[in-house]
């Protein structure tokens, strides 16, 4: 789509994602600051969100081993999801990822004016799936967002290494791989 208007793709692809920034920067300002970078003029910043946000889902692909993981655990615990996203952006990309129909809760940040890591969205979830905090895992790949929001809120907590966040000693436990997860909740539980 933007090939035609970009000359140094690689350039252009290596912003974005600096801009990005572990996607915590939501992609208006992302786009806003392309199209001033890059000299696009053939496109608004609201044009390029909304491609994106009607797209994106088409290319969520989830993690290895994450499927088969919450399937398993899915039949011994309930499941809650809680997200720093928009609305309905998150929920599209859970429904593509097929993961959604796997969760008692989900809770997406704009949609109850709330965000990780503030406690109250951990004890809202907490509240929607009928179970005390201290009852309840969170696995998270942000070392603060999720695992310091996490555990403030009286839950335990499972790390998920990443390229942005390699390490996090806050946690209870770290899984470096998906197929792990159940065996690590026995063990924690």
């Amino acid at each position: 789509m933007l090939r035609p208007y970009v000359e140094d793709q690689a350039a252009f692809i290596s912003r974005f994602v600096e801009l990005d920034a572990n996607g915590t920067v939501w992609k208006d300002k992302v786009y806003s600051s392309l199209i001033a970078e890059f000299h696009i003029e053939s496109w608004s910043s609201s044009e390029l969100l909304a491609v994106y946000e009607s797209c994106f889902c088409a290319f969520c692909v989830p993690m290895p081993g994450v499927l088969d993981a919450l399937k398993d655990i899915s039949t011994s615990f309930k499941l809650g999801l809680i997200s720093n996203g928009m609305s309905p952006f998150q929920e599209r990309n859970f429904r593509r990822l097929g993961v959604a129909s796997l969760f008692s809760s989900v809770i997406v940040s704009t949609a109850v004016s709330l965000r990780k890591p503030d406690s109250a969205i951990f004890h809202l979830a907490c509240s929607e799936l009928g179970v005390r905090p201290d009852e309840a895992f969170y696995v998270g790949d942000n070392p603060v967002a999720d695992i310091e929001g996490a555990r403030d809120a009286g839950l335990r907590t499972i790390f998920i290494p990443s390229a942005a966040h390699p390490r996090c000693l806050a946690a209870n436990a770290t899984c470096t791989d998906m197929r792990q997860l159940p065996e690590l909740l026995d063990k924690n539980g």
